[in-house]
């Protein structure tokens, strides 16, 4: 029979007059120590503590019945403050309550025993060393929970372990991203705040104020402004049918409607499908091809030739383009731009289109032309020089793989669920630009006809109006070929 052998701790072992002469170092020690619990503890539940103590004060005090009236007269001062100005208080009062709520109820009580199960627990001869839970704040729809990790861990392992945080802590899923070195941020998220969709904006009479480099497009879900940066980038959206491609590209159209308007930005549109997508809105476009043709050839030619005819003028000039320079910011929009590149079934068509959307991708930027690429297969077969768009946008996809594919390699590990997006969320999407290590999640705006027809006119100065369409009559009630058939 084998038996541990009992280990005693070595301050036991020291003399009695050491322990005597150690013992005012110890007591101070272990106030230190109890101010500084106290402190943690004031710093993470400062309401809970402060109520606490008020309430302690007024009792010994004034008795129970000043706390009694104490007490109600509060409840009335917040429940019209509620009543008359709920965004404050959500924003001061409730997320505080909330935040000290959930992070005693859900995070504090069972931390060791999530971080055990999920092995992200080390144990080194006989002592365990466990992550350290920071701050939490509640946002409503998310929680965002601080981590100190263990010494030797990475973000990987927390990145492998996001799904079982995620079930563990009652939330729909945990994204992991790090704050500095040996610390990381969980989003535990809660519900959508992109559920609804997000109407656009009112259209502005000038262009006075609106910057290339921050383009409204629609919100992310932390409710800021989502833009994008056109001046100076390429932009690739893939998603599947009805993923909401038209959104994104229409809410960019949108925002360069005083643009438009007074020539400052030109858009050349090219939608194989037959103007399908594009021709809810041909007034907007200084060109557009409504095929994969040698139309649409030429207008990529046509580009090309603009940008090298124009870095040619700005050699020793001009670093990149801006207004002053006379030229308008072109805007070259390709609607399913697999049709054009992969697609096309003549040979000498398709390999002239890639060689022109090549040299604008590659060359454009500086010259001031913008290329917005919509396609709903990623595949490197399909387009082969995805690198040259620094801003992807992965709407709804098809499969897990095809997120890396979009937003770059690991990047699902970090949260970027692409192919999670429920299809009755149109324009929800996963986006990242070059120089950034993490992807955000946004919606852009919904564009109805209505919307469209305002936007043509706008950009016209003339009233539009689409075609009403309506139902063809049957022939004496019955089947109208039928009927002509018989006449």
């Amino acid at each position: 029979m084998e038996v541990a052998r009992p280990r005693l701790p070595w301050w036991t072992l020291l003399p009695r007059w050491v322990k005597l002469v150690a013992s005012p170092l110890v007591l101070v020690g272990l106030v230190v120590w109890l101010v500084v619990q106290f402190g943690r503890l004031a710093w993470r539940y400062p309401l809970t503590l402060a109520v606490a103590v008020l309430t302690g004060w007024v009792q010994a005090a004034f008795g129970w019945w000043v706390l009694a009236f104490t007490l109600l007269a509060v409840v009335l001062v917040l429940g019209l403050w509620w009543r008359l100005h709920s965004g404050s208080f959500a924003r001061t009062v409730g997320v505080q309550v909330r935040t000290e709520l959930r992070r005693l109820s859900v995070y504090a009580c069972q931390w060791r025993t999530v971080m055990r199960l999920a092995d992200l627990v080390k144990r080194d001869r006989g002592r365990e060393y466990r992550p350290r839970l920071g701050l939490v704040r509640s946002d409503g729809w998310r929680d965002r929970v601080r981590v100190r990790m263990v010494s030797g861990q990475a973000p990987e392992q927390w990145e492998a372990h996001a799904s079982g945080l995620a079930h563990a802590f009652r939330a729909r899923s945990c994204r992991v991203r790090v704050r500095k070195p040996g610390c990381l941020e969980l989003d535990l998220v809660h519900r959508d705040p992109l559920a609804q969709p997000f109407a656009v904006p009112g259209l502005p009479e000038t262009s006075d104020g609106l910057d290339l480099r921050r383009v409204t497009v629609g919100r992310t879900e932390t409710g800021r402004p989502w833009r994008l940066r056109l001046l100076g980038r390429h932009l690739l959206a893939v998603g599947a049918t009805g993923a909401g491609k038209g959104s994104l590209l229409w809410s960019i159209v949108w925002a360069l409607a005083p643009l438009i308007r007074t020539g400052r930005a030109q858009l050349v549109g090219i939608d194989p499908k037959g103007g399908m997508e594009l021709g809810q809105a041909p007034e907007v476009f200084h060109r557009a091809v409504f095929d994969n043709g040698p139309d649409a050839v030429a207008a990529l030619e046509a580009i090309a030739a603009t940008v090298k005819e124009r870095a040619a003028r700005y050699r020793g000039m001009l670093r990149s383009w801006s207004p002053a320079t006379g030229d308008p910011f072109l805007v070259l929009v390709v609607d399913e731009l697999a049709d054009v590149l992969a697609y096309q079934p003549d040979r000498q068509l398709r390999e002239r289109a890639n060689r022109a959307v090549q040299t604008i991708t590659s060359q454009g930027r500086a010259p001031g032309v913008c290329v917005i690429g919509l396609v709903q297969d990623p595949r490197k077969e399909i387009v082969s020089f995805r690198h040259l768009f620094p801003t992807r946008v992965a709407m709804r996809l098809d499969e897990p793989a095809q997120v890396d594919m979009v937003l770059g390699d690991g990047v699902r590990d970090q949260g970027a669920a692409a192919h999670e997006i429920s299809e009755h969320t149109p324009g929800v999407a996963w986006a990242k630009e070059d120089g950034q290590r993490e992807p955000f999640r946004a919606r852009a705006f919904h564009v109805t006809d209505a919307d469209l027809d305002t936007l043509s006119t706008f950009v016209a100065g003339r009233l539009v109006r689409r075609a009403q369409v309506l139902p063809f009559p049957e022939a004496n009630g019955g089947d109208f070929w039928a009927g002509g058939a018989a006449a």
